[in-house]
């Protein structure tokens, strides 16, 4: 399914009467800012396809190596994570600055309980930055433009695309989103993402009915791609080791199991 990323307009807008991602996700990794609408249909996914839990403790415990390596290794200190959804333990930001106390995040969603949580749970460091932006994934440069109030983007950019793009239902457009924002970044950035499969070697042939119910009952709506679709989101950008696999098995201890959920991360030469 998806990541807790909420990218739509207006639908977005606050409304407790139906299931919104950014709460149903925030229920199944076992947070408490979700209503009952929420947790019913949650259930009513969960049961249709009970590997929805794993696939979002994986996405997360993804993001977490994957803020690590890029802070860490490659020494990247500014981030534009796009699709924060609902904040939980361990964001991008308190990830980055453990490890650099310096660097700078922007956020970027725009369903108005996240805006909410934002503003009161995501503050930094005192050496760094944590920016909130109340922006579409879909106005890829009004995202760029307000982001450059906080980041430099004469300095390489972490990219944060987790879950998002199973948002953007054209998949045209959503190739667009990633090459304008990529554009927009210098050589030595990076792009961090996930996108939920159908592909039958990870076992996403059960996203097919599960989405369809979602869709039918939830908001906002969701796709679930192939991999050869998901890697060209990639084009032009070289893909670190070990290339675009299950986010579940991504530089991971261990052998765990995989999800139907790709994940990678890439290099803009």
């Amino acid at each position: 399914m998806s990541d807790g990323h909420t990218p739509s307009g207006g639908s977005a807008r606050l409304n407790t009467g139906v299931a919104h991602n950014a709460r149903v996700w925030n229920y199944w990794i076992g947070g408490k800012d979700n209503y009952e609408v929420d947790q019913q249909v949650g259930e009513q996914v969960a049961g249709m396809f009970p590997i929805i839990r794993d696939i979002a403790r994986a996405d997360r415990e993804f993001l977490g190596r994957a803020v690590a390596h890029v802070a860490g290794q490659r020494g990247v200190r500014q981030f534009l994570d796009i699709g924060t959804g609902l904040p939980t333990a361990d964001n991008t930001h308190e990830i980055a600055q453990r490890i650099a106390p310096e660097s700078r995040i922007v956020y970027v969603d725009n369903d108005p309980i996240v805006l909410v949580h934002a503003r009161t749970l995501l503050t930094g460091t005192r050496d760094g930055v944590t920016a909130y932006i109340d922006a579409d994934v879909h106005d890829a440069d009004a995202i760029v433009e307000r982001a450059g109030e906080t980041l430099d983007f004469t300095e390489p950019v972490a990219v944060m695309m987790l879950g998002i793009l199973n948002f953007v239902l054209d998949y045209d457009r959503a190739r667009d989103i990633v090459r304008r924002v990529m554009a927009a970044v210098p050589s030595g950035s990076l792009l961090v993402l996930t996108h939920p499969t159908f592909d039958a070697e990870l076992g996403g042939e059960g996203q097919i009915p599960a989405m369809k119910f979602w869709n039918e009952n939830a908001t906002p709506p969701i796709t679930a791609r192939s991999g050869e679709d998901i890697a060209a989101f990639f084009e032009g950008l070289e893909l670190l080791e070990p290339g675009m696999v299950s986010c579940a098995q991504w530089r991971a201890d261990g052998s765990p199991a995989p999800v139907p959920q790709y994940g990678a991360v890439a290099v803009k030469p």
